[in-house]
């Protein structure tokens, strides 16, 4: 009886162990270049004992941590989305502003979040494609000149909470 409760305990705090071991296993990743929330995701990873990694096209300095790794690919325009999409799993959570590459994930399983705590669904994936394709298509004929708004701090509560939220959520199962 102490042995099966130990074993419950473990699989609810112990969320980093592999699950061939019996345990389950969350991983996140981030699309690292030009990722303002970089920092806030490590120190969620770090409170959950996550594994992170931080998929950047460039070298970046990051504390020294075990559950912490950077992973370098080369300059091809979509080398960190294809390394995250070929490594991801359906317990893991991507973090991304990259729209194709979150349908990418989604379609693997993953939750998906982007740095402003906006979540990816696969309802609401196909608003995000096209609106980016509407975007992109009016900034081609010059309508729009201006970039992304900058920045809040609420931005990155909303960011922190919500990558709570799918950590709680995978660990309960939905």
């Amino acid at each position: 009886m102490q042995r099966n409760f130990c074993c419950r305990i473990r699989f609810e705090t112990a969320v980093y162990f592999h699950e061939s071991k019996g345990y389950l296993l969350i991983t996140i990743f981030v699309d690292a270049d030009a990722c303002p929330v970089k920092n806030e995701a490590i120190k969620v990873a770090k409170r959950y004992g996550l594994k992170i990694y931080l998929v950047s096209n460039f070298k970046m300095r990051i504390p020294k941590d075990e559950l912490v790794e950077t992973v370098i690919v080369n300059d091809h325009l979509d080398a960190a989305d294809d390394w995250i999409v070929d490594h991801i799993g359906n317990k893991d959570i991507a973090v991304s502003a990259d729209v194709p590459l979150a349908s990418r994930c989604l379609k693997k399983g993953a939750r998906v979040l982007d740095p402003n705590g906006r979540v990816f669904t696969e309802e609401s994936i196909g608003e995000a494609l096209a609106h980016r394709d509407l975007m992109t298509y009016l900034r081609d004929l010059g309508n729009i000149t201006s970039g992304q708004t900058p920045r809040k701090k609420r931005d990155s509560s909303r960011f922190l909470q919500r990558l709570d939220d799918l950590i709680q959520a995978i660990l309960r199962g939905k």
